[in-house]
């Protein structure tokens, strides 16, 4: 295969693909997915990198893009990269200080905007950025500041040459263009002191390009991938470079929270997201399971066990599973696994790469087990994005998967993951004692997290800087009860906390809305949240769902106590990064003494009260035979003629899993 340089990739992919659809996006006005062909899209990067001379950008000058995922981000990127300008991406949520930070860092002059939050955040640091000298708003409906004198919108920007006046000074530069050219700077979220710039250069990408087509030879130019997560993140962005680099269709999704809508429209073949994701996919399903009787949960519960033993237990392992649990399982297969997938809107998936923090065993258990190619994976910022990743055969659920072809890993001093090839950053950004200190003199990377490599499969095991010693002289994982604990349906966020104290404490931010259906079935009267949640049965609630999910901890290990919090973590409280991570030091610090010292009640059922659908569509024969093969004999006594717990009654109540929890 042949590697383009990112200079020129869009247009040597424009003339393999002509007028095929290379991107989408969605217009809010009419609800329509306009595509633009990967014509358009070579047509308009050209446009945008003749534009970036008439406005003064110099080869190797810092540019900042500071939106949402819009095609402006990727034509701005693109067109810099063909005059060997630098691209440096700003979360969409950033504050004006985290902003002006970044734009002084870069010594940015010419800073690309997307929405009106963004402009407002950006004029507002605009006197404080010495360097900042316009920006270039992509949203018309921006209203811009009277006092502004200086910004020009999008179209405006494209219209400094129209006619390409400047096409033979960008094919200058595109010819002077080398891989050691500096492509990016991405800035880390820095979940422990101020952001780093992590430089990544053309040479980085070429490699992943390069190990990535390896390892995923099944990924065509007839796939289509949901831009989900932000195009700031090196997860996303060199996912989309990838996927350019492929051939693939890039829908974009201009709004995270809109996923659940824009997905079903899209109905993508490929999506990166985080364990998160899945998780609310998992509460969903077992919120359902929990509400079923009789036949209708013994089907969905036994759907899931064929699909493990099917899965994980054979395919996984490259066995070929028995004749009947392959027909049970085909079965399913087409009934509920396929409705399943239809209501999330990934029915024509190929594989869903997932990372950004750990993923809990239960999840990807599930997951596979429903027939969704999940694919786990590990990596950084500073490593290009994938370190590591499951296989199609072989994978083992627990651990990030296989290392990527040619880069090296191996373990160092208290367990810490080191990491040295192609795809490592070489270093941060005017920052030469941090890359000292996270690259060493042969040239590995220290990456902070500590793990350990058994029969090739790479696995986590704990932030090193996160490690908590109780004054009991006792080390914590924070990561691993947190990763255990968020599987509840009742539990959104939590903060374990145990640095310096005798035990281990928990702040947990419930899913307010089961809370609140919780306590309406229980006659729990109360006037506010905080109220509620003090409230002993909620209390015990909470109590008993924590001590039976824990078990497996140590004693040392396991919360003590914990805080039910009346409001999400946040950004605007400095608790949360860009990336959502958790800053442990100021949640503690924010949050309020943990004094939740309860006794220990009796543990109570995982499964809230089963409720009974009726259905008057009556049982098939065909409907009898299917069922007895998939649904255990001893619970299988119903005649033809029966009106209840039919094989449409569980399909229809597997269609109607939420996605989301509640609120």
């Amino acid at each position: 295969m042949t590697y383009h340089h990112l200079s020129v990739l869009v247009h040597r992919q424009a003339e393999k693909y002509g007028d095929k659809i290379a991107l989408k996006y969605r217009d809010y006005e009419t609800a329509q997915w306009i595509p633009i062909s990967w014509k358009e899209f070579s047509q308009t990067v050209r446009r945008t990198a003749n534009a970036m001379v008439a406005l003064g950008i110099e080869p190797q000058e810092n540019i900042g893009i500071f939106s949402q995922n819009k095609p402006e981000c990727l034509f701005t990127d693109f067109g810099a990269f063909a005059n060997r300008a630098v691209t440096i991406p700003l979360y969409a949520t950033s504050s004006p200080a985290q902003a002006q930070y970044i734009i002084n860092d870069a010594q940015i002059r010419y800073l690309f905007v997307g929405e009106q939050f963004q402009y407002d955040a950006a004029f507002s640091v605009f006197g404080f950025c010495q360097s900042l000298q316009q920006l270039i708003i992509f949203d018309r409906a921006v209203v811009k500041d009277p006092r502004d004198m200086t910004s020009i919108y999008f179209d405006e920007f494209m219209a400094m040459d129209e006619e390409l006046q400047h096409n033979a000074i960008v094919e200058e530069r595109t010819a002077a263009a080398s891989d050691d050219d500096l492509a990016n700077i991405l800035y880390t979220s820095g979940t422990t002191g101020e952001p780093k710039g992590v430089m990544l250069h053309h040479f980085n990408y070429r490699e992943a390009f390069r190990i990535h087509d390896i390892r995923l030879p099944f990924m065509t130019d007839q796939d289509v991938s949901m831009n989900f997560l932000p195009l700031t993140h090196v997860f996303e962005k060199a996912w989309t470079y990838l996927c350019i680099h492929r051939g693939v269709q890039v829908c974009i999704n201009l709004r995270p929270q809109d996923i659940q809508t824009t997905i079903k429209e899209i109905r993508p073949t490929l999506m990166c997201s985080v364990p998160r994701f899945w998780e609310k996919v998992y509460a969903g399903v077992q919120e359902k399971i929990s509400q079923e009787t009789g036949l209708r949960k013994a089907m969905m519960l036994d759907a899931i066990k064929v699909g493990r033993t099917h899965n994980i237990d054979y395919l996984r392992q490259g066995k070929t599973p028995p004749m009947m649990l392959h027909l049970k399982y085909k079965f399913y297969e087409k009934t509920i696994y396929a409705l399943l997938k239809k209501t999330i809107g990934i029915e024509n998936g190929n594989f869903f790469p997932t990372a950004g923090a750990a993923v809990p065993d239960e999840i990807c258990e599930f997951v596979h087990s429903v027939g969704i190619n999940m694919v786990v994976g590990y990596g950084l910022t500073e490593s290009t994005a994938t370190v590591s990743c499951f296989l199609n055969e072989g994978y083992e659920i627990g651990s990030v998967g296989t290392v990527m072809p040619d880069v090296e890993v191996k373990i160092g001093e208290n367990n810490e993951i080191l990491l040295r090839g192609k795809t490592i950053t070489t270093g941060y950004y005017k920052k030469p004692e941090a890359t000292a200190a996270a690259i060493d003199r042969d040239g590995w990377f220290h990456t902070g997290d500590a793990g350990y490599l058994k029969d090739s499969h790479l696995y986590l095991t704990e932030r090193i800087k996160d490690l908590f010693k109780t004054s009991n002289g006792k080390y914590i994982s924070p990561q691993a009860l947190e990763t255990k604990l968020a599987i509840d349906r009742y539990i959104d966020q939590i903060a374990v906390i145990a640095d310096e104290r005798k035990f281990v404490s928990a702040l947990i931010v419930p899913v307010y809305g089961f809370v609140k259906d919780y306590a309406k079935e229980k006659g729990i009267a109360y006037s506010n949240m905080d109220e509620l949640l003090q409230h002993p049965k909620i209390q015990a609630l909470f109590r008993a769902r924590i001590d039976t999910l824990q078990q497996q901890f140590a004693h040392y290990e396991q919360v003590k106590r914990f805080t039910l919090l009346p409001e999400p973590f946040s950004m605007e409280r400095g608790e949360l990064t860009n990336t959502l991570k958790l800053k442990r030091s100021v949640v503690a610090k924010n949050s309020r003494v943990l004094n939740s010292t309860l006794p220990r009640p009796v543990p109570v059922p995982l499964l809230a009260p089963s409720t009974q659908v009726s259905t008057t569509m009556p049982m098939t024969s065909s409907m009898t035979a299917a069922l007895t093969m998939v649904v255990p004999r001893k619970l299988f006594r119903c005649p033809s003629s029966c009106k209840v717990a039919t094989v449409m009654d569980t399909l229809v109540a597997v269609m109607m899993v939420p996605m989301n929890s509640a609120r």
